[in-house]
């Protein structure tokens, strides 16, 4: 042990004070044991990889071997340092005679009192005791480093003194008990001795309190409390000292110093309170506290054998002042009070309070953050780690599937109870429901009612152009036909060519049948018309921007017999706020639970725990437990709430008639639904009358272009022939095209038929484009065709006698088509490989059954160029064809 000796302070206490000297330990190496366990139990290249953390360690161990470093702070860093190190390797290197463990290891400490003493054991739990034991040395000593002559001093001092003592506290709770299993131990790290080092550290650190609390002139009574505490403190390590096994091991002067100090300030405490005595005019108890005080003096002097003479001094100093207070105390009870003096056995204590307390080491020596031997995790923390991670996922998914009811529950009765939706139709803030609110929109964004009728135009415009386009085809086959009646009049039997109406039977065939199927699809379009005008009203709930201000509105009551109503919706709009608040508050504590599992690493703890990790588990699970009662709390206040607002807007139900409002609302949401039904029907009739004309159109230029190639045919034909009569009528003499090299050879095929013929090279003038492109594969021109060059002629064919040229194309009126079946007639689209006999234009049949569309409807208001497109707008009706019985 260590004493000093400073000057003297105020009062009568003396500022002799103990610091305890580290113990000591032979050379030992850890580095190559500890490598060899890596590479045998893990690898070479852990071994590798951990070369500077065992190079660190061996470097911690020769420092503290050393005892060379002057300055106390340092080796304090170094022994926290160290410590830390040993919690690293303790929970992954097992040090043992084990042949499976690091055997070869042996901790050897000498106690720090009997010096000739010492433990050897092949246990970490020995080294870490010892470091323990001289980082509370080191603060004793860096306390009494300190010039205890001024407050600062003092103070600083003091914090020392604590600090020392909480190393030793935690010695004794952690590693005595440990470290004195065996053998081979010693007194000095035992439970007894670091108990008793704790309270002579505590009692120094108050100590240093109370020479502060004389320096600043604090009053009697408490200078008098806080001094008995300092007495206390020595008075149990004494008692400590007095008992077996410290008894017979600490030199007497130890106990000589620790009884005089307790002594001291239990007599300084009887003094100082002896004066707040006599400021009360309280002399019998000041005369019985006084007396106390010198007899403990009288009695402590007869064992200071060995102690410091200023110690001594101290206690004679305070004796004399003492015997100078009681003897003018009974001067005054004799003279003037005459008071009964007490016994002093029958006081009762001295008031005590302590103003210091061990420090907790736990954060200090904390190793959980230390980064050495990170990469090695034994199996038995993994499964640990593994197992805590599953107590934490049990608490999150618990408590999530807690806080998801809560918010369900809320939603449920929010909805049976119409609420917020009838406070914000008082406010005139309707809403519709999501499906139907979604519903009209898409109907706006189409076009909405008011563009239909944009699209009937597209309708109107497309049944023109397709017919416009069928009278120039009759009046181009018109104009050919009167050609050839006029030269076959001309010429009479010398005009040898088959009459133009034999010719273009099939084609007139297909142009009636054309006419038929517009006329059937005008049918349909007027009836989509009447359709859109007769249900006008009904669809103009659709033109609504927003559609909300169609809704009825929640009005106020037209009377009230008490006028509460607005304290009622007050209530009610107030109860509202406050469950949207627990909403709020559910969905924070949800999100810090989150983010407190994310943080919530024990690993490093895990590693460093040298104690069950069931204790360790229900010490880091309880950090949930505020935030699970916080949920509970949060979801009964929720539960109160609702049964405040059921009845809340029970009064505002009846108050404000909402019962009626909602009738009247449903009444409404029904017409919308019922509009948005009409206009998808008549919507998709448009979009497959649409698609009709399209299909239709590319129908007809197909045969426009085949009436083209074949006027332009017989127009060749007709030169040909005008110039064989004129060289008949001159008497010239022609060969049969069969015997001669020269003249012509034509085939007269009727247009529109699928056999192809050959004509001279003058064929290759190309024929007029036809009025609108198709984009469709056009089908096989009929009328003529180019013959091959190297073809042989072919004879003439006998010509058929002339026949009726049929009427123009018309059809008869068709009859209304039935409900179900579609207005318009197939689309007269020809398949990918059309057969022989494939016609275009097939009539409409009563039976068939199409969908309202099959195709995208325009943009309103626009009109796309031929060949149309027509978008899809709205996915298929389910009751039917594309015609409706309007």
């Amino acid at each position: 042990m260590a004493g000093s000796a400073s000057s003297s302070s105020a009062g009568t206490s003396s500022n002799i004070m103990l610091a305890i000297f580290e113990k000591k330990t032979t050379q030992l190496d850890l580095y190559r044991p500890l490598r060899n366990y890596i590479a045998f139990n893990y690898s070479e290249r852990d071994a590798q990889n951990l070369e500077d953390d065992l190079q660190t360690l061996k470097d911690y161990r020769s420092d503290l071997e050393r005892q060379s470093d002057p300055s106390p702070t340092a080796r304090r860093d170094l022994l926290q340092s160290y410590f830390k190190a040993l919690c690293l390797v303790e929970t992954r290197f097992p040090i043992s005679p084990d042949k499976d463990h690091v055997n070869t290891i042996t901790f050897v400490w000498y106690d720090a009192f009997k010096q000739k003493q010492k433990a050897s054991q092949q246990n970490i739990h020995l080294e870490k005791a010892a470091v323990l034991f001289n980082l509370g040395a080191v603060y004793s000593q860096i306390g009494l480093s300190f010039d205890r002559a001024t407050v600062e001093g003092r103070r600083q001092a003091s914090h020392a003194f604590i600090a020392a003592a909480g190393a030793f506290a935690f010695l004794r709770d952690n590693a005595s008990t440990k470290a004195s299993i065996g053998s081979s131990t010693t007194v000095d790290v035992s439970v007894e001795c670091v108990g008793m080092l704790e309270r002579l550290m505590l009692a120094q650190a108050q100590e240093c309190v109370f020479e502060n609390t004389i320096a600043k002139g604090s009053t009697p009574g408490v200078c008098a409390k806080i001094s008995r505490q300092v007495g206390l403190y020595y008075e149990e390590a004494l008692a400590a000292l007095n008992s077996p096994p410290l008894s017979q091991h600490f030199d007497k002067a130890w106990i000589a110093h620790v009884q005089l100090k307790a002594a001291l300030f239990f007599a300084e405490a009887c003094y100082r309170y002896s004066l707040e005595l006599h400021e009360n005019e309280n002399i019998a108890e000041e005369i019985a506290r006084l007396r106390s005080g010198i007899s403990a003096l009288t009695e402590a002097k007869k064992s200071s054998k060995g102690a410091a003479m200023q110690l001594l001094d101290a206690i004679n100093k305070l004796e004399a002042n003492l015997n100078r207070n009681l003897e003018r105390a009974v001067k005054e009870n004799d003279r003037v009070y005459l008071m009964r003096v007490p016994n002093p056995s029958t006081l009762p204590p001295l008031p005590a309070f302590s103003m210091v307390k061990s420090m907790a080491m736990n954060e200090v020596l904390d190793a959980s953050k230390e980064k050495m031997f990170a990469c090695l995790i034994p199996d038995s923390s993994a499964k640990a780690l593994s197992r805590y991670t599953e107590m934490v996922d049990d608490i999150i998914r618990t408590q999530a599937e807690k806080l998801q009811q809560a918010s369900e529950l809320t939603r449920v009765r929010l909805k049976e109870m119409d609420l917020p939706e009838s406070i914000l139709a008082l406010e005139g803030n309707s809403s519709l429901p999501t499906d139907l609110k979604e519903d009209v929109e898409a109907v706006q964004i189409s076009g909405g009612p008011i563009g239909l009728e944009a699209e009937l135009q597209q309708l109107r415009d497309l049944r023109r152009v397709n017919s416009e386009m069928l009278v120039q085809i009759e009046e181009l086959l018109q104009k050919e036909a009167r050609e050839d009646s006029q030269f076959r009049s001309q010429f009479g039997t010398r005009w040898t060519r088959p009459q133009s109406s034999t010719l273009t039977k099939n084609i007139q065939d297909r142009l009636n049948r054309f006419a038929g199927n517009l006329k059937q699809a005008a049918e349909s379009d007027a009836r989509i018309e009447r359709s859109v005008k007769d249900h006008s009203s009904l669809l103009s709930v659709l033109d609504h921007r927003p559609v909300e201000s169609a809704l009825p509105i929640l009005a106020r009551p037209i009377m009230s017999l008490d006028a509460n109503e607005d304290a009622i919706l007050g209530t009610l709009k107030q109860s509202l706020r406050q469950l949207e608040n627990l909403g709020a508050q559910r969905a924070g504590l949800e999100d810090m639970l989150k983010e407190m599992k994310r943080k919530d690493d024990i690993l490093p703890k895990l590693m460093t725990s040298t104690g069950s990790y069931e204790d360790l588990f229900r010490k880091e699970i309880s950090k949930y437990d505020n935030i699970c009662e916080e949920i509970s709390r949060n979801i009964e206040a929720q539960e109160q709430l609702l049964l405040q607002i059921q009845g809340q807007n029970n009064e505002f139900s009846v108050i404000f008639n909402l019962e009626d409002y909602k009738a009247s609302r449903e009444r409404c949401y029904k017409q919308i639904q019922a509009a948005v039904a009409k206009y998808r029907e008549i919507k998709e009739n448009i979009n497959e009358g649409l698609k009709f004309y399209v299909t239709l159109q590319d129908a007809i230029t197909n045969v426009k272009q085949q009436c083209s190639d074949f006027v332009m045919t017989r127009n060749i034909q007709c030169r040909e022939m005008m110039e064989d009569v004129q060289r008949q009528m001159a008497g010239l003499s022609f060969q049969d095209s069969k015997t001669s090299g020269g003249g012509y050879n034509t085939n007269y095929l009727s247009v529109g038929s699928h056999n192809q013929r050959s004509h001279s090279s003058q064929s290759d003038v190309r024929p007029p484009q036809s009025y609108y492109q198709s984009p469709h594969e056009q089908s096989p021109i009929g009328g003529y065709a180019q013959q091959h060059p190297q073809s042989h002629p072919q004879p003439h064919p006998m010509y058929s006698s002339p026949q009726q040229a049929p009427p123009s194309y018309h059809s008869p009126p068709a009859p209304a088509p039935t409900p179900g079946t579609s207005p318009y007639p197939p689309h007269p689209q020809a398949p990918q490989q059309p057969s022989a006999n494939h016609e275009y234009g097939q009539p409409a049949y009563p039976g068939w059954q199409g969908p309202y569309y099959n195709a995208h409807g325009p943009q309103p208001g626009s009109m796309p160029r031929p060949p149309y497109t027509v978008p899809n707008q709205y996915p298929p009706h389910q009751q039917g064809g594309y015609y409706k019985q309007q």
